[in-house]
């Protein structure tokens, strides 16, 4: 089994089409297709929702299914002209009904090793108001963080939502979420998780940690691992 996390510049009509269905191909597993935001951005604003920008987070059987989808399929050969990285599965908290079959620790990790983080939650969308109030300083903590070297997040309406970062080490990542980290506001993760502790913003949410194990394609004109 392996995951990727892609990232590509697409028509809107392209984007549109695959939040209302996503792909479908032999050896895929799951597929989450989202529209991208920036991090931080206001509420109501044209960034919260980017069509231009697609994203999608995905479980195959194995890379030789990644590889039938990027070279075949219509979808896929629009990912294939942008960015993506292949995952290594080796921790979650929470859990997600389509990832169920996902084991709560799949491996071990150096604590200086870079590491990407990809968070899914399903909102509940009477919290929408709390999960802003709260959510968007960690949005603004994690984009501006220095143990990040790229980190975003993206939706798809009415309740979907996914971060993505990738990070230095697993150090720099689990002092940010402890709030140990030495940067203005570190606290504030902390907070937000003790708020959603208190009553929870989601369904379901699952916070999902994945050794990078290649990068293939450029983002916005540079390579983004470590």
């Amino acid at each position: 089994m392996i995951h990727s996390f892609h990232l590509a510049l697409v028509p809107p009509s392209v984007t549109v089409r695959a939040l209302l269905r996503g792909p479908r191909a032999a050896g895929l597993r799951h597929a989450e297709c989202l529209a991208l935001m920036r991090l931080g951005a206001p509420a109501v604003s044209l960034e919260r929702m980017q069509l231009r920008r697609l994203a999608m987070f995905a479980e195959w059987a194995d890379e030789s299914a990644l590889e039938r989808f990027l070279a075949d399929d219509g979808l896929g050969r629009r990912l294939a002209g942008g960015w993506h990285v292949r995952l290594r599965y080796l921790r979650r908290y929470g859990e997600i009904a389509a990832l169920a079959g996902l084991p709560t620790v799949a491996g071990r990790w150096d604590p200086e090793e870079p590491i990407v983080a990809v968070t899914l939650a399903r909102l509940k969308l009477p919290e929408l108001p709390r999960f802003l109030t709260w959510g968007r300083p960690v949005e603004r903590l994690v984009a501006g963080h220095p143990g990040t070297t790229y980190a975003t997040a993206a939706i798809r309406p009415p309740h979907t939502f996914s971060t993505f970062s990738i990070w230095h080490s697993v150090r720099a990542m689990t002092d940010m979420v402890h709030g140990r980290s030495a940067v203005p506001q570190a606290h504030t993760h902390a907070v937000a998780m003790a708020e959603q502790h208190r009553r929870d913003f989601h369904h379901e949410s699952a916070f999902m940690r994945f050794r990078p194990l290649s990068e293939h394609g450029t983002w916005e004109g540079r390579r983004l691992l470590p």
